[in-house]
């Protein structure tokens, strides 16, 4: 795919001006780094960053079938779910495979699904499959309607507290429509890079002026927002111990396997609530935990400062017993770490060895939980 055929962000002009390489992300021309990206990263953890996300899909679901469908779709109630605040969860195939993992956002009239770039084509494929003729649901994908930035690190909300009373309260996993310029804007307390913060979603014609907002708020506070780009916000998840779409997590691989049964809801509904189905691959994840998944998904710290690669083989007292899904040198860690998928019954504290290299390289390491930090604590 060339450059002329990539789509581009609505803050695509910001980042040129900013100086960003530019790359090929799931069709989308996106800013890799603008200049260090573990100066991006260091940066996000002490103070505050802005992430161009716009390329994560948005899609709108209402109708009267609309809770039912959701129900059917995703593995992690949302009956129980109260408006204006948005919830982890996963979409399985029948097999228990995870085909994308998203967040699920209720507001009074409709429902929003935010998923990842690259199976966005898929997941709309999926989610007209289901609706058929057994849904009375309407399903609108918005995202390139539509913008969105990630504002994290540990002076986010001292950028947003003045812009309004209502972001400073919120709860994690807690949003607002707010009013800007006429225009309204989707703010929640939720990102991915393990450090507080908020995800805002826009018309894509108010997203230069909210960038420039943003800038003039944080200079009159003191504060030094700065852009990073997708090289720091995947050492950052890595740091956090999140899951990314072709690594930790693919239609092969079960979300208890995955260490996701956060995101998976398995418990009998009230039988005096509404009916509630039962979701798709329902079956085949309640046979994992009932037999007990045979991988596990635990995290590596690596001596030396050589980076872990999806792959790289982890091998105890000669035998194979897993390999990394994804790694980096964790520029806020002692020395670089690993998520990695290892043969169930291997304990925390655990030394093993890791073949950097697709092999060629062996490094000592110890088996650690997830994850290495999350809110500036390692």
């Amino acid at each position: 795919m060339t450059t002329d055929t990539l789509r581009r962000s609505p803050f695509h002009a910001y980042h040129e001006e900013q100086g960003a390489k530019l790359v090929d992300f799931a069709g989308w021309q996106m800013p890799l780094s603008y200049g260090s990206a573990i100066a991006e990263h260091e940066h996000t953890r002490s103070a505050v960053s802005l992430f161009d996300v716009s390329h994560m899909g948005r899609v709108e679901v209402k109708g009267r079938d609309a809770r039912q469908y959701l129900e059917t779709l995703l593995t992690r109630r949302v009956t129980d779910m109260a408006e204006m605040t948005c919830r982890y969860t996963l979409i399985c195939n029948e097999q228990g495979g995870v085909l994308d993992d998203a967040l699920v956002y209720r507001f009074a009239e409709h429902w929003l699904l935010v998923v990842n770039a690259s199976n966005r084509a898929g997941v709309l494929e999926h989610m007209e499959a289901l609706r058929g003729d057994r849904f009375k649901v309407t399903i609108n994908d918005t995202t390139e309607k539509t913008a969105m930035v990630a504002i994290q690190g540990p002076q986010a909300m001292s950028v947003l507290e003045p812009v309004s009373r209502d972001v400073g309260k919120l709860r994690r996993y807690g949003f607002t429509v707010k009013n800007l310029l006429l225009f309204k804007l989707t703010v929640s307390r939720t990102g991915y890079t393990g450090e507080d913060g908020v995800e805002v979603i826009m018309p894509t014609s108010l997203a230069g002026r909210a960038v420039g907002m943003l800038r003039d708020e944080a200079e009159k506070r003191g504060l030094n927002i700065k852009p990073a780009g997708l090289a720091a916000r995947d050492s950052l998840r890595i740091e956090a111990g999140m899951s990314l779409y072709g690594h930790e997590i693919d239609a092969e691989t079960d979300p208890i396997t995955a260490g996701l049964g956060f995101g998976v809801t398995l418990t009998e509904p009230d039988p005096d609530g509404p009916v509630i189905p039962r979701f798709i691959g329902q079956d085949a994840i309640e046979a994992v935990v009932a037999r007990g998944p045979g991988r596990q998904t635990l995290g590596l710290r690596l001596e030396g400062r050589r980076t872990p690669r999806q792959h790289d083989p982890v091998v105890l007292e000669g035998n194979p017993v897993g390999a990394v899904t994804s790694g980096c040198l964790a520029p806020t860690q002692p020395g670089p770490v690993a998520i990695a998928r290892l043969r169930s019954g291997i304990e925390v504290g655990t030394t093993v060895e890791v073949g950097l290299a697709g092999g060629k390289t062996i490094v000592p390491a110890r088996v650690c939980k997830l994850p290495f930090t999350r809110d500036g604590l390692s």
